[in-house]
């Protein structure tokens, strides 16, 4: 039995992802138990069907990958998820108004998704590629205002993607009230686990079932 599969968000978001990449992608789900399958909106509904008892959590991004768009749409695209059976939601801040230090208004469109989602877990994601530390322990912060549940690293979209460093300074930052996925270009077991141990909580990869595979055939498993 897998010891990390239960950290891993299994990711397909891909703009050319095909439903029979989201079958495939809840088959693993469903053999190695991971946490959540995390999708695009458009296809909650498929995977929540192909989930139903399974105990794997379907995960919504919205407003993805840009995190530009109005509060109104992000809002619109959480119902429709919550409503197709969205256990997770993974919101992008707007990071052009975070940059603008314009932190009244990030807090506002946080805020309206996670009344959105209700008692859903909401997920925010900073893109730290974008961001000096200075706006990285901001946006945390903003993160940890708005009654969100995790502050999330990346959305593999942008420049770079999880760094030890930068969950380390989250950590820091949030001190266990919430959350850390650490998300962008986590391939290998040894990755996986340097940011547990700097103090993520889950993990978005795509890569889930090679490092679950990698887990099983170590030594130590």
């Amino acid at each position: 039995m897998s010891e990390i599969a239960r950290f891993i968000d299994h990711t397909r978001l891909k703009p050319e992802t095909t439903p029979a990449e989201i079958r495939q992608l809840c088959r693993e789900a469903r053999r190695y138990r991971f946490a959540t399958v995390c999708v695009n909106s458009c296809y909650v509904p498929l995977a929540v069907r192909l989930l139903e008892d399974s105990g794997v959590g379907v995960c919504s991004v919205v407003g993805f990958p840009l995190g530009a768009m109005l509060t109104e749409a992000k809002v619109a695209e959480t119902r429709a998820a919550v409503r197709a059976g969205a256990n997770e939601i993974d919101m992008v801040m707007n990071i052009g108004l975070l940059r603008a230090r314009r932190y009244a208004e990030v807090l506002r469109d946080i805020q309206a998704v996670k009344r959105a989602a209700g008692r859903r877990i909401v997920k925010v994601i900073i893109e730290t590629g974008l961001l000096t530390d200075e706006e990285k322990v901001r946006a945390a912060r903003l993160v940890l205002e708005s009654g969100a549940d995790f502050v999330k690293t990346s959305t593999g979209f942008g420049p770079g993607g999880a760094t030890v460093e930068d969950v380390a300074l989250l950590a820091g930052v949030v001190r266990g009230r919430i959350g850390i996925k650490a998300a962008g270009g986590i391939r290998t077991l040894e990755q996986a686990g340097a940011l547990l141990a700097a103090g993520a909580t889950r993990l978005g990869t795509s890569a889930g079932v090679a490092i679950v595979l990698e887990e099983l055939k170590s030594p130590k498993s």
